[in-house]
């Protein structure tokens, strides 16, 4: 696989975590904008290989992050970051199933995760991913 398309679709994966993209036009302009020169076409291809979804709203979301937002707002009760660990609380009895559709988003700042009945703890390489890890955990939590 060219290099190259590696890292313009792992930048197309963090756009799409940090910003509300809603068509492939401004994922371009996006792209262009971190230095990736490519074609509305390219993005459209990369957008059927990634396994991107629209949402009703009208933007992009990776699949697995689309069963982690779901997840995290129907299951999570709070989000607290502590340095580089991130704890989740739950419903009693989901901690598990949250912990699988994290570890299936496959987020890069995740070293690790630990469930117990009500509770994951999420290990990051440093504090600063910790604190992002939580923020994007909270947006998800209280999307709807």
């Amino acid at each position: 696989m060219n290099r190259s398309r590696d890292a313009r679709r792992q930048m197309i994966r963090e756009i799409v975590r940090e910003k509300p993209v809603r068509t492939q036009q401004s994922l371009v302009a996006e792209l262009k904008a971190a230095g990736f020169e490519c074609t509305q076409a390219t993005v459209s291809r990369d957008i059927a290989e990634i396994g991107l979804s629209k949402l009703p709203d009208g933007h992009y979301m990776l699949a697995g992050d689309l069963r982690l937002q779901r997840m995290m707002a129907d299951l999570a009760l709070s989000v607290i970051a502590v340095k580089n660990l991130v704890l989740v609380k739950a419903n009693p009895g989901t901690a598990n199933a949250i912990t699988a559709a994290l570890d299936g988003a496959g987020l890069s700042e995740v070293m690790g995760t630990i469930a117990g009945d009500d509770t994951i703890l999420i290990v990051t390489a440093d504090d600063e991913e910790g604190i992002s890890l939580a923020s994007h955990l909270e947006k998800l939590r209280r999307a709807s």
